[in-house]
């Protein structure tokens, strides 16, 4: 009797056929992109919730300081008091005047034949300049010489004086025109001099050079 072979007969998997490889690679790739994309997606996702949970306690945070109390009257007036001092100091400040300096540049310029007889000098003031022809507030100063040209040249000098300026001859008095010269003295100067006045402005600390 025959025996009979009842199992299947293996073919070796002949049979059945695996993709391509290029298949297969683009099947890894589109997976591995999925899953960064997802990945990518819930890292923004948890930072954008993050972001808006900073941003509720900010405000809930900003909603419970506080409204300052309104200004008193009196801390609204302070600054422009404050502001009106100061310029007030300014002005003051502007108007300061070495005198001690004045003096001595006056000193230097006096020419050998020329002496001062009186010397009237004030701090400057805001009111108008005086008119032509009249007395200066300002400075004033009086003396004696033996001819027209030394005031001249003393007044060419007093010109050049940081601390003065729109020097000027106020009046210029000869012994020839006093009655009786060979016996009398013009002021405080000798007889047979030349007395004069010159006046000005002074130069205060805040005037322009």
């Amino acid at each position: 009797m025959r025996a009979v072979n009842l199992l299947p007969r293996d073919d070796g998997g002949q049979g059945r056929k695996l993709p391509p490889v290029p298949v297969l690679v683009a099947c890894g790739g589109a997976v591995v992109v999925t899953a960064l994309l997802a990945l990518m997606f819930m890292s923004a996702s948890s930072q954008v919730a993050t972001q808006r949970q900073a941003l509720r306690d900010a405000r809930a945070e900003y909603a419970a300081i506080p409204a300052p109390p309104p200004k008193s009257p009196l801390a609204t007036q302070l600054p422009q008091e404050h502001a009106t001092r100061v310029t007030a100091l300014a002005t003051v400040l502007g108007q300061r005047l070495a005198w001690d300096r004045l003096l001595r540049e006056v000193s230097q310029v006096v020419p050998n034949d020329v002496w001062l007889t009186t010397l009237n000098a004030a701090a400057p003031t805001v009111t108008p300049p005086s008119p032509a022809g009249t007395l200066g507030q300002e400075f004033i100063v009086d003396g004696c010489t033996y001819s027209q040209p030394s005031v001249a040249r003393f007044l060419a000098r007093l010109q050049v004086v940081p601390d003065l300026q729109n020097v000027s001859l106020a009046k210029v008095l000869s012994a020839g025109n006093v009655a009786d010269a060979s016996t009398t003295a013009v002021g405080s100067c000798p007889k047979g001099t030349v007395t004069f006045t010159l006046q000005g402005d002074l130069r205060t600390a805040g005037a322009a050079s």
